[in-house]
């Protein structure tokens, strides 16, 4: 009991480096270098680690056997306390890490600083950050699919839904709804390959690097890595704990899971413009005006739109944060783990609800029918029946904007021109002019005709809505 006593005191005074020191540490330099209040998301993590750490030093013969039990006991103690709320954080403990130890050695004396033998505070942190992003990948991974498979669901209810597709936000084609849907599909498809390229890199294991130039123990690293699920381990122990391109590479790809969010988000709040009304968001994801009772303020997809911004933030945070530092470990890495943690936080709530809220959307097809009969979205569509007649393609161009023109001047659309009209406004191709013309000008017609492999044709989109499906259930 009084080892135990000793001990506590011993870690609370923050005297584990002390005898190097003439003066203990500033009150203020504690709060400033502590990371406790945030890197607690660790403790899980890091008491696994251990564990696979203690068992190995355990086989190797470097601590006895009944240390390594006493060590696996009084973890397991500590893993019912942090999960039950009942731990007690101390902020002179810095991190973590030392928390977990102290109250360790507090629990079972001298088998607790045994631990650590072998082992450096640049290694442990190292390997807790990757298994954490680890899991938190595999967990991003799966709510990616989900979300694909709300966009599959919408997208299938909607294969023949048609409505404008722009350029220049200019009316350029008519699209399927569905179509469109299946471009973000694609997106958030790369996103899955991303994540799932970068868990490879992550998924490396660091432990046994020590502080910088690995360890004179006879430890087994192959032993640890296996047992904590890792594919292998980090071969150069100054780049094993100085290394974070697993982070920023992380980083980069949710930058770009962000970037995909805010451009649908973009649209969802151009589609839900009472000027446009193509759809409207469950009211559960929309809030009203403290002063306008009419308003309907589509709040979440503007939300995502800024947290796009802010983990962009965090991409140039990591990016600046390593961009000049020395071999080995620095007190920077620190500063590694509030961005990434606020990244996976945001990523991983915009996916939960993104997948809700675009499962309760409700379209309006004939708001988005008729917006697609506005702007001439099927003059190249004219175009390609004067080539198919054999006129070449930058005359049929010329003639086709030579009938818009005439429709901008008499306020009418293509399709109501009739074949003597045509043929009059456009004599030089009057003689390949018939009345299967109009098929063409029809929004079925046009979106029917895209009948190939990405195509916006509804037959595509059905096959492509098939073939992702696939993908998912892989």
């Amino acid at each position: 009991m009084r080892q135990s006593v000793m001990t506590s005191q011993l870690y609370k005074k923050g005297e584990i480096w002390s005898a190097r020191f003439s003066e203990p540490i500033s009150s203020l330099v504690k709060r400033y270098t502590s990371s406790v209040l945030f890197d607690t998301r660790l403790a899980l993590i890091d008491i696994e680690g251990s564990l696979a750490h203690a068992a190995m030093l355990s086989t190797q013969g470097i601590i006895s056997k009944d240390d390594g039990v006493a060590i696996l006991k009084g973890m397991e103690q500590i893993r019912g306390e942090i999960t039950r709320g009942e731990f007690e954080w101390q902020l002179d403990l810095e991190d973590v890490h030392l928390n977990i130890e102290a109250r360790l050695t507090a629990l079972i004396g001298d088998a607790g600083k045994k631990l650590h033998t072998g082992r450096s505070r640049n290694d442990q942190v190292a390997t807790d950050i990757r298994l954490w992003l680890r899991g938190e990948i595999d967990k991003i991974i799966n709510l990616i699919k989900s979300f694909r498979g709300a966009l599959l669901d919408l997208a299938e209810r909607h294969a023949d839904t048609i409505l404008p597709g722009f350029t220049h936000l200019q009316v350029a084609q008519p699209v399927t709804f569905g179509h469109h849907l299946l471009a973000y599909v694609e997106m958030f498809t790369r996103d899955t390959e991303r994540m799932l390229d970068c868990r490879k890199r992550v998924n490396q294991l660091p432990l046994g690097a020590a502080a910088l130039a690995g360890t004179s123990y006879p430890i087994d690293r192959w032993q640890v890595a296996k047992t904590l699920g890792f594919d292998s381990i980090c071969t150069n122990s100054l780049d094993a704990v100085s290394d974070r391109d697993f982070a920023i590479e992380f980083t980069a790809a949710a930058a770009l899971i962000m970037s995909h969010f805010s451009r649908l988000s973009e649209e969802l709040v151009l589609w839900m413009s009472p000027m446009v009304s193509f759809i409207d968001l469950a009211d559960r994801f929309c809030t009203g005006s403290s002063i306008m009772p009419q308003k309907k303020n589509p709040d979440v997809p503007e939300l995502a739109r800024g947290k796009a911004g802010r983990v962009n933030g965090h991409l140039v945070a990591l990016l600046t944060l390593m961009k000049g530092q020395p071999l080995a470990y620095n007190k920077d890495n620190q500063e590694d783990k509030e961005p990434l943690i606020d990244t996976v936080d945001t990523v991983i709530n915009t996916l939960r609800i993104f997948t809700e809220m675009i499962a309760g959307i409700i379209v309006n097809p004939s708001m988005m029918r008729s917006a697609a009969l506005r702007g001439f979205s099927t003059a190249t569509d004219l175009a390609d029946y004067l080539v198919k007649k054999g006129l070449p393609f930058r005359d049929a161009h010329e003639a086709v904007s030579h009938a818009v023109r005439i429709c901008i001047d008499e306020d009418r659309d293509l399709l109501d021109l009739n074949l003597e009209k045509l043929r009059t406004e456009l004599p030089n191709i009057a003689h390949l002019l018939s009345d299967d013309v109009f098929d063409y000008l029809t929004l079925e017609g046009s979106v029917a005709s895209r009948n190939h492999i990405g195509g916006t044709a509804p037959e595509q989109v059905r096959a492509a809505i098939i073939v992702a499906r696939t993908m998912l259930s892989t």
